[in-house]
């Protein structure tokens, strides 16, 4: 019997090492990761805003080509216009009664009609073609300033990121390795708790008598069972998981 206690305490302390290890290199993943600070989300709320000045500026520039068709079209329609008109009147040269000349002269007057019409859209056409295309110019300045923007901060997270990613990487290989060491339901709550906590702080230790993530005293006693290992214990103020400090195991 006495062996399976052993066994038994064994195996917690063994966990409770291995979840204060694994918070230690978590811990030293979240600070090389403070360490680009905002650039991250910087660099992706650019990238957004470009998308969204991008899909503007296309559609400024499709509605600028739709003008500039209408324009072309109505310019076409009032030379057909005019071509219909002299047609008209060269043919009431050799119109055999009053009724053949007024009926010409209504399609004069229709067609004279249309072309004031054209004129009119397409001055209107024009006038918007003009203030279409200040806009156009706009987005694209405004979009080149932030493109040389997006550009710098995402040389500087290159930059950043170059000088830390073998590092990062290594440790995240070290950190899937550790949570395969423990069991499976305390690697949830380790991560419910680090996801909880604004530092990332899931296993903290026992300094000055008091919880290390929220600085809380700690009752003697508790910090006895803490010393001691036999089960995991957690912070009855902040709920992270206590472990001895390694002055107080030495």
């Amino acid at each position: 019997m006495a062996k399976a206690a052993t066994k038994k305490e064994s195996t917690i302390a063994d966990k409770l090492d291995a979840l204060y290890e694994l918070q230690q290199i978590d811990s030293e993943i979240d600070r090389i990761r403070t360490v680009r600070g905002e650039l991250p989300l910087e660099v992706q709320d650019l990238e957004d805003e470009l998308e969204g000045l991008e899909t503007r500026l296309n559609r400024l520039q499709d509605e600028a080509k739709e003008l500039e068709t209408e324009i072309s079209d109505r310019k076409n329609a009032v030379k057909d216009a005019e071509t219909l008109i002299t047609k008209y009147k060269e043919q009431q040269n050799n119109v055999r009664n009053n009724r053949e000349f007024e009926s010409l002269e209504k399609e004069i007057e229709f067609q004279t009609l249309e072309i004031k019409l054209h004129e009119k859209k397409s001055k209107e056409a024009k006038f918007n073609l003009t203030a279409k295309k200040e806009l156009i110019d706009e987005a694209k300045e405004r979009f080149d300033f932030r493109k040389g923007d997006l550009d710098l901060k995402k040389s500087e997270l290159d930059e950043i990121v170059n000088e830390t990613k073998k590092e990062e990487e290594s440790l995240l290989k070290k950190s899937d390795a550790a949570k395969k060491s423990i069991d499976d339901r305390l690697v949830t709550a380790y991560d419910r708790l680090r996801s909880n906590a604004k530092n990332g702080l899931a296993v903290v230790t026992v300094d000055r008598d008091s919880c290390g993530g929220c600085f809380n005293k700690i009752p003697p006693q508790r910090q006895l069972d803490i010393q001691s290992k036999k089960k995991v214990i957690v912070c009855e103020h902040c709920g992270r998981i206590l472990v001895p400090s390694e002055e107080s195991e030495d």
